[in-house]
């Protein structure tokens, strides 16, 4: 006898997103999952192009496609104002700026809630966990193009590279068998997680997921990175929007301290060891500076010389650099302001 389908809220926080909006919302129409059984809700930041007027269309049209308001313009805030009005025992997070395969939605709660046809039964009953309450689950992101440009495909490549992304499994397209993870894109969790340990962190501007899963973590949960699930990502298109997106990540890494003492990965934390380390060592020597300077180029020259070979294209040796310095540096800078910030905060009474 066939499972019942459980009933799922899926919610896209977005703002002036009118060159994606569309792809994303018919992406999510063309799922193979049960229109009865879910509910699309779109939560917007009060968007000064056309994104409310393409939402709007969808609602009309499409009963189980809602748009509310998000006043205070965050993601962390839509995400809270979506997963409060959701009517779905199952919540899962989508972002505007992005389109998913027909079966995202179904292997996203076949995975999360372990029930299947019996063919693949077996394999979801190796994930369980003992309170399955506390799981997330995810996928894989394949970066696309949002213009034809050089420096798109170079923002594209440094985006996925291990070189950039470190062990972001889900980031780097992996392929193998579904495993246990730190993180993974958007993410699909059981309604009665955010009852437990609450929801996401609204101070937090950026990187509220990565938190968000650090608590469920300690609560005795897990995050499982499923390759099968995938949905097409569209970043920056231009370089200069890479390195002021990577600023913001990076100082939103560690001006976290300020609302959490819950530190990230190591990872987050690297590029704003690589911009000290130059730093210090200009200070004790030019010579370091350089061998330090030279190891790095040696390093970003590599990884860009075996991406211009695999993709037959020689103009991408000579810009990914730029594209890499763009997500390091940019990253470790904005880190640092973050830092010079957080230390010039007034101890608090």
């Amino acid at each position: 006898m066939t499972q019942p389908q459980p009933f799922v809220s899926v919610i896209i926080p977005c703002r002036n997103e009118e060159g994606l909006i569309r792809m994303c919302l018919d992406s999510i129409l063309f799922q193979d999952y049960s229109k009865e059984n879910m509910e699309v809700i779109v939560v917007d930041g009060m968007s000064e192009d056309k994104t409310r007027e393409i939402v709007e269309e969808y609602t009309k049209k499409y009963h189980f496609i809602k748009l509310l308001d998000n006043p205070k313009k965050t993601t962390p805030c839509a995400l809270n104002t979506g997963i409060k009005n959701a009517r779905g025992e199952i919540i899962i997070r989508m972002d505007a700026h992005a389109t998913y395969h027909p079966e995202y939605i179904t292997r996203c709660v076949q995975y999360l809630t372990g029930v299947a046809d019996g063919r693949r039964q077996a394999e979801f009953s190796e994930f369980r966990i003992p309170n399955s309450e506390f799981l997330c689950v995810g996928g894989i992101w394949r970066v696309m193009p949002r213009e034809n440009t050089l420096q798109n495909k170079a923002i594209l490549f440094a985006t996925s590279s291990i070189f950039a992304a470190g062990d972001a499994y889900y980031r780097r397209g992996y392929a193998g068998k579904p495993k246990w993870v730190d993180t993974v894109f958007g993410g699909c969790y059981k309604r009665t997680v955010f009852e437990k340990i609450g929801l996401f962190n609204e101070n937090l501007l950026r990187a509220q997921d990565l938190e968000f899963n650090i608590r469920l973590k300690k609560a005795g949960g897990k995050i499982l990175l499923v390759p099968e699930i995938i949905a097409c990502y569209y970043p920056k298109a231009k370089l200069t929007q890479f390195f002021k997106h990577n600023f913001q990540d990076g100082f939103w890494t560690i001006f976290a301290f300020k609302f959490t003492r819950t530190p990230f990965k190591l990872r987050h934390y690297l590029p704003l060891l690589l911009v000290i380390s130059l730093l210090l060592l200009w200070v004790f020597g030019f010579k370091f500076w350089l061998l330090a300077w030279g190891l790095y180029l040696l390093l970003s020259l590599y990884f860009s010389c075996i991406i211009a070979i695999k993709n037959n294209d020689i103009r991408l040796f000579f810009i990914m650099p730029i594209a890499f310095g763009a997500r390091h540096f940019g990253y470790g800078l904005g880190s640092i302001w973050g830092l010079i910030r957080l230390l010039s905060l007034k101890p608090e009474n």
